[in-house]
């Protein structure tokens, strides 16, 4: 069987390089960071597998790790500095709040799912992650108490513009997800100048929906 270290250099070098992912940073964090570790015991032979992998069961808040290589163009596309303070909106099981502790200087990793909280809470404890917490809460609200925010990251697709979420960045920060719009995902960046806010459509991307953004069902008479 492959160990480990040799599946998560595999999986850089054929999933997060070959999707254009440059930022250096990025890509030594998802080379070192034990991806496997975030995937529920039974799954984590699959950790590294080219798709998303369920951390919760079926139901209306199932919640999922997203692909590597679309993880590392989020976050290459978000251009976390050393300094800046973070957002990570559903943060699962702890993974992509590990690899924002690298790039940022501090991290709010919010999450509404008990079992997921606890597991990314002892995640980042195991692996002495000094500058990130993890909060309860739901995620539609982010977490207003720690903003503003120089960069938010969305760990899922969403149907609707988070506007609570967006009033929590600072002037010339920028939030990033995934948009769902019928069935077609774009990954787009905001970024917040003085009052206004510009929207910028990235590249396509899928991912699963993100609980709490979806649009509300239409009334027909």
């Amino acid at each position: 069987m492959v160990d480990a270290a040799t599946q998560r250099m595999n999986m850089v070098e054929s999933q997060v390089l070959t999707s254009d992912v440059t930022d250096q940073r990025v890509v030594r964090a998802m080379r070192e960071l034990p991806r496997e570790r975030f995937v529920p015991g039974p799954m984590a032979e699959l950790a590294y597998m080219d798709e998303a992998i369920a951390l919760t069961p079926p139901g209306p808040d199932r919640r999922w790790l997203l692909p590597a290589r679309t993880e590392g163009k989020l976050l290459q596309l978000a251009d976390v500095g050393a300094e800046d303070h973070v957002l990570n909106v559903g943060c699962g099981t702890g993974y992509s709040a590990a690899i924002l502790a690298r790039l940022a200087r501090s991290v709010i990793a919010l999450e509404s799912n008990e079992q997921l909280l606890a597991a990314a809470r002892r995640n980042l404890a195991e692996l002495a992650v000094a500058n990130a917490s993890v909060v309860s809460g739901r995620l539609s609200a982010g977490w207003p108490t720690k903003a503003p925010y120089d960069v938010i990251l969305l760990q899922g697709s969403i149907s609707i513009t988070p506007d609570d979420i967006l009033d929590q960045l600072k002037d010339g920060g920028r939030m990033v997800a995934i948009v769902n719009d019928n069935g077609i995902g774009k990954a787009t960046i905001w970024r917040r100048l003085g009052r206004s806010m510009d929207a910028r459509v990235a590249f396509d991307a899928a991912a699963p929906d993100l609980p709490g953004f979806a649009k509300a069902p239409a009334f027909v008479l």
